[in-house]
Formats: structure tokens, sequence, C-alpha cells
């Protein structure tokens, strides 16, 4: 009579799991800090929420994922960064309340897990909630056999963050004459992937080896450049200065994330020849024949985050924020909205 089944014959394997587990032991220790309570290996994160700074606390929580970004990973096999992209995505949306990141947890899921591999992304995660100054309290490596294919696997991310109710940026005080301001990107973050392949990869069938003009590094070091992770700029920047609004530019571009988080009275007019669209982006938009709304729906086109700040403060937070290495430009204006106005014009 021959052997019985096992997991590890259906494809799961404890043992790696456990390994990996054990290697990334010391990477994720680097990341606490003095609120993180118990160790590694149990069933839950424990974290102390520093009450004593707050009077009236709101947690404020996000969960997001990289998108089809991975696929650009898997076909390069640089798996280093994808994980700062996964937790710029999450604590780049709760810094627009003025929320302060605590702590991240991570889900990957994979058809079999290379502990090697594992180590990679971690490394990445780890090096984002160092820029976003949270801890890495806890997260799932899950094996699903013949559910994703060979050498592939997803990340999702959720970050919980802390605001005084007092400090809370809402976008209710946002007025005509306030100034809106845009924080550069880094390159794509990880939005538009989809597309960016589509016409890349498919219709000018480019090898992300290849260098095209007007790049000076190969196609796949510059779509896999991170996302810009802005929560210690805005953090120190809301310190000095009243913030009306924030919005992150991800899913739906500018034409959509602005309007989320001004009043139903208010419009914003951006002018976009205050700043430069990427040179790739162009690359994209000619190559795809892409209409203008569409690229301004799809991409950052340039803008990672918006800022909108009173006429009076402006100049100043412009100042602040090159002072802290921020590329930096007056993008548009907020103007009173009328009837049967969009939330929203481009130039």
């Amino acid at each position: 009579m021959g052997k019985g089944f096992t997991y590890k014959n259906a494809g799961v394997d404890i043992g790696a799991g456990n390994k990996f587990v054990e290697l990334i032991k010391p990477l994720v220790r680097s990341t606490y800090n003095k609120s993180v309570a118990g160790g590694i290996g149990g069933f839950a994160g424990l974290y102390s929420i520093p009450f004593e700074k707050y009077k009236k606390p709101l947690l404020v929580a996000s969960t997001d994922g990289v998108g089809t970004k991975l696929k650009i990973a898997f076909m390069t096999g640089k798996l280093d960064t994808i994980g700062i992209d996964l937790v710029a995505m999450c604590v780049n949306d709760i810094v627009t309340s003025g929320a302060e990141p605590l702590f991240f947890l991570d889900y990957l899921a994979t058809s079999r897990l290379k502990p090697r591999d594992g180590v990679e992304v971690i490394k990445g995660i780890i090096e984002g909630c160092k820029q976003a100054g949270c801890a890495l309290l806890g997260g799932e490596t899950a094996e699903m056999p013949g559910f994703y294919n060979k050498g592939e696997f997803d990340l999702a991310g959720f970050v919980v963050g802390i605001v005084d109710s007092g400090q809370l940026i809402d976008g209710s005080k946002v007025k005509p004459s306030d100034v809106v301001i845009g924080l550069m990107s880094s390159g794509f973050h990880s939005n538009g992937y989809s597309l960016a392949r589509e016409v890349l990869l498919g219709k000018l069938k480019l090898d992300l080896s290849d260098i095209p003009s007007p790049l000076n590094r190969p196609l796949g070091e510059e779509l896999l450049e991170p996302t810009r992770i802005y929560v210690k700029t805005i953090l120190s920047l809301k310190r000095e200065f009243k913030i009306g609004a924030i919005a992150h530019i991800t899913g739906g571009g500018l034409l959509e994330n602005i309007p989320r988080v001004i009043p139903k009275s208010s419009k914003v007019f951006l002018d976009s020849s205050s700043w430069e669209i990427p040179p790739l982006m162009k690359l994209i938009k000619i190559a795809g024949r892409i209409d203008r709304q569409e690229m301004f729906r799809t991409f950052n086109c340039g803008i990672g985050m918006v800022l909108v700040v009173s006429e009076k403060d402006a100049d100043a937070v412009l100042r602040k924020l090159k002072r802290m290495g921020e590329r930096v430009k007056i993008i548009g204006e907020v103007t009173k909205r009328k009837k049967g106005d969009q939330g929203i014009s481009i130039k």
C-alpha cells in the first residue's frame, strides 16, 4: 500500500512558511516602536494606542494593493521595491485625513512560497513602513496551489492610523480663492499599469530591458520606480499650517480624486501647463492615441498628492515643502461651483 497524501504533496509546504517567518523576524522588529506589545508568532499583533497625545482620538484605516504593477515585478524578477508601493498606497490614503500611521499589516498569497522571494518582498514593506514611521505589526502568507500561476503572487496591505478629531482634515473649510498645490509623483506610482502594459509592451512591443527615448534607464526600472510616501512631509506641514483638503491621486486620477475632498459648493480649476507630465506618460498618450480626459482619469500625470491651502499661506507652504525635498507647483485654484458644473476642470 502506497504512502498517503500529505499537505506538502498537495502543494502547501508548512515548513517553507516557518522558514520564511524566521527569516523575516529581525526585519520586522526593525520597525517596532515602544507602542508595539508582544513579539512575532502569535495569533494577533498588539499595539498600545498613545492616548496621551490626543484629546479626542479617531482611528483611521485603509486597505489597498498594488494592482498589475506586480506583473512588471514578476517579469523583471525585481521584488524588493513592490512592498514600498504596498505601504505607500495605504499610508498615503490615511494621511489625507491628517492621520499618523500607527501600524501596518500585509497579506501575501501565492501558489508556492519561496522564502527568499518572500523576504525580498518583505524588505520593501519594511522600507515603506520606515518611510511612513509605522510598525509592521503582522501579516499573513498563504500558499494556494492551483489558484495562482507559477511564480506569481498577490499582495494586499492594511494600515491603521490616528488623528485628533480637532486636527482632522476633511475638506469642509475649503473655499473659493484657495490655492491648489501639487506634490510631484515619482512616476506611475501604482495605477494605470494595465493600460501602460497594453501600450508599451503590446502595441509598441517594447522589452523591459529597452531604453526607449526619452528614458535614460531601462523601461522595467522606470515602471518599477516605487510610489512616493508623503506621510512625514504632510504631518510636518500640518503642524505649521492649516491644510484645507488633501487628495491622494490614485485610481481615477486627478479628475475623480480631487472632487472627493472638496465641498459640493466648490470647484477646482487646474492648469495643466503649470507642471510637466512625465515623458513616459506622454509616450503612452501618443502611441496609444489616448484621449486627454482618459489620461487624467487613468494616470496621476505627474501629481502624486494635492493640497488645498489658503491663498495667504500658499507661498509659505511652497517654501516649506521645497525645504523638505518635495518637488511642488501651484497647479490651480478653487472657485465657486455653478449649477451644472463638474467638481473639476482642467485646462
